[in-house]
């Protein structure tokens, strides 16, 4: 019987190669590719340069790397090399258990197969393999398949690593548990790609859930507001009539929100705090007839914990200067947004009546609507101030952002 040494001899002579060259390259070409799958999310590359790596480190003229799909017992030829790239994508058979790749995936086991014919017509002798006539190049006589297993409980494989060759003896365990190696990275990368679709599927399923979400809130949020106007066509009094249009406006204006949270396009919770203000004043304008409300906005996405209080702030706002600044008439309200470093800057103002004497924004306030703009200040740490630079009301909001994540 020949030892190992007189074995590794031959091999190297029959090769014409150096052993320890040959297999530190192959030890530097693993590591590259460890590297690479550590870095890439792009599976599609991952696999092509497996297979481009694979073929450099055995010296081979094919390699490719082959997915199993169970419906119908085919491989899906993922990534080669050597091979016309056009075959990316096409199907080989499963079913047949005498080429390499069928029998590793059935058994999980590697196949190490020298000297083997190309063809199932082309068997001689006791030839236990034969590569795929339809497929193999010509002169091809050798080799080496590993399965790419997966970690998960199913313990199922991926599909198959394979290399030919042509020349020479053959490949050996050595090169078969550099394939490996390879093949335990691949199966790696493909957990992870794996992973990331489910994480993926169920983000997105989160979202669609959350947007229906926000759209049932807001039709029924419609339906509160809508009651709440019919209600107030038959109160007997004004103060009652104007205290239900004011509690239909607000819970609206929560409505709205809500409206943009399940249309937006943004990241979850999250709202165009200018698209949100030129629709809510749109709809102000609505139940406003004669008066002109404008809205000069600055775009800027923020949370919808933030949104709600500053649309119900400028709701209040608009709609007190509607009743108050203009007794004998009509007159415009607008309402201007800006993004600043420190945070936004919010004004309404209107060229009424003005302000009574003596008001003061920080002290008590008799006005259940002012109660409720300074109950949502404090909900937002903000400022609120008047300035006195013009005919009219105007109102001043400072509110600082939580810096971004």
């Amino acid at each position: 019987m020949a030892s190992d040494g007189s074995n590794r001899e031959a091999h190297e002579a029959g090769s014409g190669r150096a052993e320890l060259p040959y297999r530190l390259r192959q030890q530097a070409l693993m590591g590259a590719f460890a590297r690479m799958a550590l870095q890439t999310r792009d599976l599609d590359a991952l696999l092509k340069r497996a297979s481009e790596l694979c073929a450099e480190g055995l010296a081979a003229p094919c390699c490719q790397v082959l997915e199993y799909r169970a419906r119908d017992h085919a491989f899906v030829i993922r990534a080669c090399t050597g091979l016309p790239a056009a075959l990316v994508g096409t199907d080989l058979s499963a079913a047949d258990e005498a080429t390499p790749a069928a029998y590793a995936y059935r058994t999980g086991a590697g196949v190490l197969a020298n000297g083997i014919p190309v063809g199932a017509g082309g068997a001689q002798g006791e030839a236990r393999f034969h590569l795929p006539g339809a497929l193999a190049p010509a002169g091809t006589r050798h080799a080496v398949n590993v399965p790419i297993a997966l970690g998960d409980e199913s313990r199922r494989a991926y599909g198959v690593l394979e290399a030919w060759g042509s020349e020479g003896h053959g490949f050996d365990r050595a090169d078969q548990e550099f394939l490996a190696g390879f093949a335990g990275l691949i199966g790696i990368a493909v957990e992870r790609h794996q992973g990331d679709a489910r994480l993926r599927d169920a983000l997105d399923h989160q979202v669609e859930l959350t947007r229906e979400m926000s759209h049932r809130v807001k039709n029924s949020l419609g339906v509160v507001a809508g009651l709440l106007r019919l209600q107030a066509r038959d109160a007997g009094t004004d103060e009652i009539r104007h205290a239900l249009e004011d509690a239909g406006t607000r819970i609206a204006t929560v409505a709205e929100v809500h409206d943009h949270l399940w249309r937006g396009l943004h990241q979850l919770g999250m709202v165009d705090l200018a698209a949100f203000l030129r629709e809510l004043v749109a709809k102000l304008q609505g139940e406003a007839p004669g008066h002109a409300l404008t809205c000069e906005a600055q775009s800027k996405v923020i949370s919808a914990d933030q949104a709600i209080p500053i649309g119900l702030v400028v709701s209040e706002l608009v709609s007190n200067a509607v009743k108050y600044a203009y007794p004998r008439g009509t007159g415009p309200v607008r309402v201007s947004l800006a993004v600043r470093e420190d945070g936004l800057h919010l004004a309404v103002r209107d060229e009424g009546v003005g302000l009574p004497p003596g008001f003061d924004v920080s002290m008590r306030q008799p006005s259940l609507g002012l109660k409720i703009i300074c109950s949502l200040i404090r909900q937002l740490d903000g400022r609120l101030a008047t300035d006195s630079d013009g005919p009219g009301a105007h109102f001043v909001l400072d509110i600082p952002l939580a810096p971004a994540a």
